[in-house]
């Protein structure tokens, strides 16, 4: 085994070395220095060491990229880390944000699967639709369902008689609106987690907390009051749908009413 160069100590690494450690490519890590995520290596003569925390840093980085960070997130975390927060409270509120809203089981299904549950109404168009909404994720030469229960749905709808692509148009425009109502719930959850934004840059729909033993400043209490969020945003929405859903049947059976009325008038009027 080659001995180690008289100037390189322990646990330190050139550039190179820290990359073959890591599994990160040199030009990742420079980049991550220049975005100020990874601090500058220690310079002796020309040559720059990395340490042993320098390769800690880098693996955090890689598992928090893993769980669908950007480097900007990243760069905030580790702020907030470095300004004496708790690693452990800042990634117990990234996970009251980011972990599932659903408790529906994983399913994973084949296009035979689906071909048997649509017929022949199963096209590659709707299927790229379907992905194209997030319905159906690529496993492989498989399909991960996002919601078993909304396939479900949709398989029903079509065995009533409505064909797959009237049925695809409803649900992707039903995401639409409720992206729209997310956003909303999102707005609420912003305003108690960066108490430093204005109500005029959070939306008129965000309400921050006011329970002054609440500080918000506080990633886990902001995680506290994120978790008591989630369930109540579920329940608002499905109150907020059935009050609109019986409105808009209302609607129509006014309108059907107001018609066979109208026709019955004109029918009994006599001719001239």
């Amino acid at each position: 085994m080659a001995s180690r160069p008289d100037s390189e100590q322990a646990g330190e690494y050139r550039i190179n070395d820290l990359a073959r450690e890591s599994g990160i490519p040199v030009r990742n890590i420079r980049l991550y220095q220049e975005r100020r995520i990874l601090p500058p290596p220690m310079r002796r003569g020309r040559v720059g060491w990395y340490s042993e925390a320098h390769l800690a840093r880098l693996r955090l980085i890689a598992r928090l990229l893993d769980r669908g960070y950007s480097l900007a997130h990243i760069g905030e975390l580790i702020s907030a880390w470095e300004r004496g927060r708790d690693l452990a409270d800042v990634l117990g509120l990234e996970a009251a944000l980011t972990s599932p809203w659903s408790e529906e089981p994983q399913t994973v299904i084949s296009a035979g699967d689906l071909q048997r549950m649509f017929g022949k109404q199963e096209e590659r168009g709707s299927l790229d639709r379907a992905i194209a909404s997030g319905m159906l994720r690529p496993d492989g030469t498989r399909f991960r369902v996002a919601s078993p229960q909304l396939l479900d749905i949709a398989v029903q709808l079509v065995q009533a008689g409505y064909p797959l692509s009237v049925v695809m148009k409803v649900a992707e425009d039903s995401m639409h609106d409720i992206e729209r109502v997310a956003e909303r719930y999102v707005s609420l959850v912003k305003a108690t987690i960066t108490p430093s934004l204005s109500p005029g840059e959070i939306g008129d729909a965000a309400i921050g907390p006011t329970d002054d033993h609440a500080e918000i400043d506080d990633p886990a209490a902001a995680a506290a009051l994120v978790q008591r969020l989630r369930p109540l945003a579920r329940k608002s929405v499905d109150a907020m749908l059935a009050m609109a859903m019986e409105n808009a049947v209302n609607q129509v059976l006014g309108d059907a009413v107001s018609a066979l009325a109208k026709e019955g008038r004109t029918s009994s009027e006599p001719e001239h």
